[in-house]
């Protein structure tokens, strides 16, 4: 059975859903305070033409981890498919929901108190019948999430997506923002292909198997060079 935790502060209120991992308390201990070693990083990146300039303008921004296993991979299933306004909303009715109130705030459901739910509660929420399914099936496989968490990538991912809802995606964003691996490389993400593909892709759309290959390149930074490609997307245009 997954260890007992103390309660995870989501931050949700009667009026709205935190965003940020910073409203969140109480969580299981991160990997480390700073679990990415950007002057390695900016170091490295100095012999590739394309991060030497991105890396060198954003320097010091770190990505952003979720610090509670279980919510991101829930708040995963949640947000398939749908808008980011309507993965908030459903997200907010679960937390107030199922979640034990600290003040304003709701800590996030536990594994054993979703496990306890029903399809119907559930569906009442707003979840699709297919996602409650995978959100019930979660909550009652019994992840041990330190174990996991010691386990090598591959392994990670091999459990992770031996679970209905769990796919490679929600796999490779699992190990880059909750477990902080460095090496990585959510490769089937369709934002993080179209920026691979606009700085790399002398003009051509990359496949999803190509963005894959092309992380060895990165190696051993392959997190962090999605981070600063996404930021400088964003920042650079």
């Amino acid at each position: 059975m997954p260890s007992a935790r103390t309660p995870r502060c989501s931050g949700t209120t009667a009026d709205s859903i935190a965003s940020s991992p910073a409203g969140r308390c109480g969580s299981r201990p991160r990997p480390a305070a700073s679990p990415f070693d950007l002057g390695a990083f900016s170091a490295w990146a100095q012999a590739d033409p394309v991060l030497s300039p991105l890396q060198a303008g954003l320097a010091g921004f770190r990505p952003t981890l979720t610090p509670d296993p279980f919510e991101m991979l829930v708040g995963a299933i949640v947000s398939q498919q749908v808008s980011l306004r309507s993965a908030f909303a459903i997200s907010a009715r679960l937390v107030e929901r199922f979640g034990e109130r600290h003040g304003r705030a709701y800590a996030f459901p536990t594994e054993q108190r979703l496990a306890a739910a029903s399809e119907a509660e559930l569906l009442a929420l707003g979840f699709s019948r297919r996602k409650a399914e995978y959100v019930l099936g979660l909550a009652r496989a019994e992840l041990d999430y330190d174990d996991l968490a010691r386990q090598p990538d591959d392994e990670v991912k091999e459990r992770l997506t031996a679970i209905r809802g769990i796919g490679e995606w929600t796999a490779d964003w699992f190990l880059a923002r909750c477990l902080a691996r460095p090496q990585a490389w959510p490769a089937g993400d369709l934002v993080v292909r179209k920026v691979v593909s606009a700085f790399y892709g002398e003009g051509r759309e990359l496949t999803i198997p190509e963005v894959r290959a092309m992380g060895d390149r990165f190696a051993p930074f392959q997190n962090l060079t999605a981070h600063y490609l996404l930021l400088a997307s964003r920042v650079v245009g």
